[in-house]
Parts: C-alpha cells; sequence; structure tokens
C-alpha cells in the first residue's frame, strides 16, 4: 500500500477494496495511521494479520491480541484475517510463519486460539492455508481435512489462497484440483492469488511473479464451483507498475463475472 498510498488517497486508485498487513499499522497515531485512516474512509479495507501466531501452543500474546483489537475496532475492516501457522515461543517472534501437523492436539490448539481472537475482535475471522515444504509424519489429517474441522468447531471462516495450494502440493505431493474440491465451499470468505519462484525445483511462495497459469486454471476452476469472492492479488516484492497489478485484478474480476454469468443462466 505505501508505494500507492497517495493516489489511493485522492482516489486515483481504481480498485473496489484493499488489503493492509495488520502489524504495519499498530501504533497509537502519526502519519502512518493517519494516512489508513484517510483511505479507510475512501475503501472497504481487509486486515491480514501475520503475527497471532495461532499454531502457538502456549496461546497467543495478550498484548499482540489486544493492539489488533483496538485497531480493527477503529477501522471497522470488512474482513480479518490469520495464518495457520506459529511464529512465537517464550515471546520471541521468529520471522517466518511456520508449519505444524495436522493432528487432534494441533487441532485443539488453534481451535482454542482461533476462539480466543474471535472473543478477543468481537467477529469471525478467516484462516489462511499456508504454503508447505515438507510433510509431517505425524499428521493424520489432510490440509483441507484439518480446515474444515476447524471452521466447524470455531465458525472461522477460510481464506484460501490458491497460489498456496499450488504450491504445497507441487512441493510435497497431491492434486491441487482434488484439495479444493474437499475445502467446505461455504466457509470461504476471501481468496488469495499471488506469483511464486522455482529454486532447485522447490516452488516459494514469494509474491514476486506474476500469477502462473495453472494459479489461474485452479482459481478459474473454483470460482465456477463455488461462485465469486472477494479476491486480493498479492505481491510483495519486486512490486511492478500499478499497471501490472490492475491488470491482474481486472483478469480475476473477468473470471468471477463468468462464473456469475453462467450461475444466472442456468438460474
Amino acid at each position: 500500500m505505501p508505494a500507492f498510498a497517495a493516489e489511493a488517497d485522492d482516489a486515483r486508485l481504481t480498485t473496489p477494496w484493499l488489503e493492509i498487513h495488520s502489524e504495519n499499522y499498530l501504533c497509537d497515531g502519526g502519519p502512518r495511521l493517519a494516512m489508513l485512516d484517510a483511505i479507510a474512509a475512501r475503501y472497504p479495507i481487509s486486515c491480514h494479520g501475520v503475527g497471532l501466531s495461532l499454531g502457538s501452543a502456549e496461546g497467543l500474546d495478550p498484548a499482540h491480541l489486544h493492539r489488533l483489537a483496538a485497531l480493527y475496532a477503529r477501522l471497522r475492516p470488512g474482513l480479518v484475517s490469520e495464518h495457520l501457522a506459529w511464529s512465537v515461543v517464550d515471546g520471541i517472534y521468529l520471522n517466518d510463519l511456520l508449519p505444524l501437523p495436522y493432528t487432534a492436539e494441533s487441532l485443539d490448539i488453534v481451535a482454542r486460539n482461533v476462539d480466543a481472537a474471535q472473543d478477543a475482535f468481537g467477529r469471525k475471522i478467516l484462516v489462511e492455508n499456508p504454503s508447505a515444504y515438507l510433510r509431517f509424519s505425524a499428521s493424520h489429517m489432510s490440509e483441507p481435512e484439518f480446515l474444515n474441522a476447524l471452521c466447524a468447531r470455531t465458525g472461522c471462516g477460510l481464506l484460501l489462497d490458491v497460489n498456496n495450494v499450488h504450491v504445497t502440493c507441487a512441493n510435497v505431493g497431491g492434486d491441487a484440483r482434488a484439495y479444493l474440491e474437499a475445502i467446505d465451499a461455504a466457509a470461504v470468505g476471501e481468496i488469495h492469488l499471488a506469483g511464486h519462484t522455482v529454486e532447485d525445483g522447490v516452488l516459494i511462495d514469494t509474491h514476486s511473479r506474476p500469477i502462473a497459469p495453472e494459479v489461474w486454471d485452479l482459481y478459474s476452476d473454483l470460482v465456477a464451483r463455488i461462485g465469486a469472492r472477494p479476491t486480493l492479488i498479492e505481491w510483495d516484492r519486486d512490486v511492478p507498475d500499478r499497471a501490472v497489478l490492475l491488470a491482474e485484478a481486472a483478469a480475476a474480476q473477468r473470471i468471477m463475472d463468468s462464473a456469475q454469468l453462467k450461475v444466472a443462466h442456468v438460474a
């Protein structure tokens, strides 16, 4: 957002909504928050957290939870999301979103933390599927099974990252279309699309490239099955000109519009 903040502030940015990383705005005042207030007055805002650590066995950091709750009360965002990952241990924040095994014990931990977050925020949150580079031998549930069970237990929703599904299945094995078909469609509240890089045969979720054709195909199939959902193009590194970003957003919109026309025609 900072690269295009001036355009967003004076309404030159032609996009229906914007998403922020929540932790970038955990301040009591100053120009950064003033900028966000001005932009939030013009656009619906989605808040995407990266540091809540829903997979932490020791529970959520009360101070961090309080700061997030204050931000969300101020902005009243349309959507709030977090990652299915852990990143904190003994009060030390790690600079990564780390995976967890898909077991009954892990489900208990994540469900407890999601309940705590939803209670603190006074609202439903969306949980994002991770990109994976290894598979735990201890897991006895698939990722879709784990996510579906989490939603059923807590009432949370899903932020379904289609690029992460592609990256995960390419790296650790699995059928990306079967993965998407196994997800509870009613739980999907938002979709992310992004680009990735390939290093030594491993797909890395870098958010630094155009969306791959395989990911566009998965997204098209998904939207045709579950209907349109708010969709965000993530691009965090090597950010291109605004025209490139808007072209990818327009491509996603065309796919959603086409799916809606087919539904209307069938009806």
